[in-house]
């Protein structure tokens, strides 16, 4: 009997009418044969919620506090998917994160995976139920409740079925599979029927909302197929697995969501260097690219993620205080797929698109499977678009 790990989504459980038609594509694989662990997310906007209602309490709650608060969203869905599926005669239980065997790092709000205890799931898997599990959450050393960062109920998902020796990992969506671009800003964009890990790791990393990129990692080591599909829809989705085709561009992402920072002091030493790069990371606040740009001064340039921006303007009133700053939002065009550093053609044109339109270059970063430039301001949606037309065939 093979077993089968399905994840659904915020939009895909939104409400009870919704949770009927996964309660019905849950049944049907169930029907042939199949364990079935269900992994879900919060119920619609639930989350964007409570860190609206947080922030409305504090302007700066703690990470511990807020992974608790989180967390709730998930419990409330996987009590009402069991509640309907035992309603409709099939046997289901819930299980929280720490139910489930989930241990993670002590890291709040971004948390990673270290180890799954599956006796408890397989137990319920022997006694033929449906495990329903919460997305997004574990349970650290100190027994306390972490979540692992947006988007971390599908690295719950893959990490289970790479646990449980899975035979396939769906993500189920409100969209039918992985797409050239985003089809909200392009609609020309085309689904794609496969994809390699690599390259949807590199799809993920350079900020598309398709899958989180550690459950794309997970998929990779342990060599799980991820088969992304639409809830509400039957058609083919999206196929992830070790397969590696030509050097063709499969997608291009345009991510907003970064920041540039320019930091400035006339001190400079090797422990003021250290104090700010590790009160960056101990604040949850990734750093890219970060070049130290003097050589008898501190004037340091990186790259945040812009919703970080808030924490980061906490940081320069308080343990950052001797920074003197300015900053700006960029953006970021990524063009992925697998070899196309060694076709010229596609930089060319791609440089040729971005000249047209009176874009500025600040960097360009070039490897064997992406083609990553990031332009000075918020470029439009329309130099996607014409990337996407010259470069996707």
């Amino acid at each position: 009997m093979d077993t089968i790990v399905m994840k659904f989504g915020g939009s895909s459980v939104a409400d009870n009418i919704r949770l009927n038609i996964v309660a019905e594509k849950i049944i049907e694989l169930y029907n042939k044969e199949n364990n079935v662990v269900v992994v879900v997310s919060a119920q619609g906007k639930t989350t964007d919620n409570l860190i609206k209602e947080a922030g409305e309490l504090s302007s700066r709650p703690s990470d511990r506090e807020m992974d608790m608060l989180l967390s709730s969203g998930e419990q409330i869905t996987i009590a009402k998917l069991s509640i309907l599926l035992n309603r409709l005669g099939y046997k289901a239980i819930s299980l929280t994160g720490w139910q489930a065997g989930i241990l993670t790092n002590n890291t709040n709000q971004d948390a990673i995976i270290e180890n799954i205890n599956t006796d408890r799931i397989n137990k319920e898997l022997n006694d033929r139920k449906i495990v329903v599990v919460a997305g997004f959450q574990g349970i650290n050393e100190n027994t306390d409740i972490t979540t692992l960062g947006r988007g971390g109920s599908d690295t719950t998902a893959v990490a289970i079925a790479a646990a449980l020796k899975a035979k396939h990992c769906y993500i189920f969506s409100d969209v039918d599979g992985v797409y050239t671009t985003d089809p909200n800003k392009v609609t020309v964009a085309k689904k794609l029927e496969s994809l390699s890990y690599k390259e949807m790791l590199d799809i993920s990393s350079e900020g598309a909302k398709v899958l989180h990129n550690r459950c794309v990692e997970i998929a990779e080591r342990y060599n799980i197929p991820i088969i992304t599909k639409s809830t509400f829809n039957n058609k083919p989705g999206t196929v992830i697995d070790d397969r590696i085709e030509g050097s063709t561009v499969k997608s291009i992402v345009k991510n907003d969501d970064i920041t540039f920072i320019s930091a400035k002091c006339e001190k400079y030493t090797l422990e003021l260097f250290d104090k700010i790069y590790r009160t960056l990371l101990e604040n949850g606040i990734q750093v890219k690219n970060l070049i130290n740009n003097s050589t008898y001064s501190l004037d340091l340039s990186f790259y945040i993620k812009s919703s970080m921006f808030n924490k980061f303007a906490y940081l320069l009133e308080t343990d950052l205080s001797m920074l003197d700053c300015t900053y700006y939002n960029v953006t970021r065009i990524s063009i992925i797929g697998h070899g196309i550093m060694n076709n010229n053609n596609i930089l060319t044109d791609t440089l040729d698109i971005i000249n047209n339109n009176k874009c500025e270059i600040l960097s360009i970063d070039i490897n064997e499977m992406k083609i990553a430039i990031i332009l000075k301001n918020v470029i439009p949606n329309s130099v996607l678009e014409q990337l996407h037309s010259k470069l996707i065939k």
